[in-house]
């Protein structure tokens, strides 16, 4: 049984005349006449009384042409379903997000997808960028986003989008010293304590360190955090000071100001990530979006 087969039932069915329904089909009547034939002995029954005018169904006809819209309705449905997931207008995207691509881009990134695109679904997980990296190499990740390091470059199995740069700024207690100041010499900071993340869990953190020598000082991490949410909690209440991606300045946070570094200052480009061999449709107009964001 094919579905040609149903289509031809269904069009003798709603014509009630082989004629009418093989005009209808752009087909002969005789060859209609046996395919209807054929598919009563395939399945073992009369779906016709042929000796009723106008032609009618009989009771098991009924039945199969109930069952056979649904069937013609569910292909319909399944090829138009198909090209929409070509198009990718469904599916899921598992993003990985950290406080910097949150407290940037990510928000204009998620409103223009999700305009676009409403019924595919966004699952967000929120990772240092570290373990995005190996999540997306996992496949457990579909897009991450990290700063430009040169064993991206080299990498083959990963392909990297340079999405933007930022620099860094200092986080300070609403009640320091310093915070009346339009901006602060690093070395200015030498004897404060530093909120900072591990360097084992945000490897990134260790040009921050190497920032702080160049300035003459190692700094003095009293308190380690990995979240910015968390980092700036601490330094609102007084535990130390931070460098934290000039991003942070999105987040108002009570008790905490943001003050500009004098003089040099460390810059990072930042890039968005994923598997070369990844042809999803969805993954590719997510990648979209971010071009026209960042162009």
């Amino acid at each position: 049984m094919e579905l040609r087969h149903l289509r031809y039932f269904i069009a003798v069915a709603e014509e009630k005349n082989f004629s009418y329904a093989a005009q209808r089909l752009h087909i002969a009547q005789p060859p209609l006449s046996q395919q209807i034939s054929a598919l009563e002995a395939e399945i073992g029954v009369k779906l016709f009384d042929r000796k009723k005018r106008p032609l009618q169904l009989t009771s098991a006809g009924q039945v199969f042409l109930a069952e056979a819209r649904l069937v013609l309705t569910q292909v319909e449905h399944a090829i138009i379903q198909t090209q929409r997931a070509s198009r990718g207008e469904i599916g899921e995207l598992v993003v990985g997000t950290n406080s910097s691509i949150a407290n940037s881009l990510l928000p204009d990134m998620l409103r223009i997808f999700r305009d676009r695109f409403p019924y595919v679904k966004l699952v967000l997980r929120e990772l240092t960028a570290a373990q995005q990296i190996q999540e997306l190499q996992n496949r457990r990740l579909d897009i991450a986003f990290d700063r430009l390091l040169n064993s991206y470059q080299q990498n083959t199995e990963l392909c990297y989008l340079p999405i933007g740069r930022e620099s860094l700024v200092i986080a300070l207690p609403k009640t320091h010293p310093f915070a009346s100041q339009p901006e602060i010499p690093l070395q200015d900071l030498a004897n404060e304590p530093f909120v900072l993340p591990s360097t084992e869990l945000v490897p990134s953190y260790t040009e921050i360190i190497h920032l702080c020598e160049q300035a003459g000082f190692f700094p003095n991490v009293v308190q380690e955090a990995t979240w910015m949410i968390t980092v700036l909690s601490l330094v609102a209440g007084g535990v130390g000071v931070a460098l934290l991606p000039s991003n942070v300045q999105n987040l108002q946070r009570q008790g905490v100001v943001y003050k500009p570094i004098q003089g040099a200052n460390l810059t990072r480009e930042i890039v968005v990530l994923w598997r070369q061999e990844d042809t999803s449709p969805v993954l590719h107009e997510f990648l979209k979006v971010i071009q026209e964001l960042t162009n």
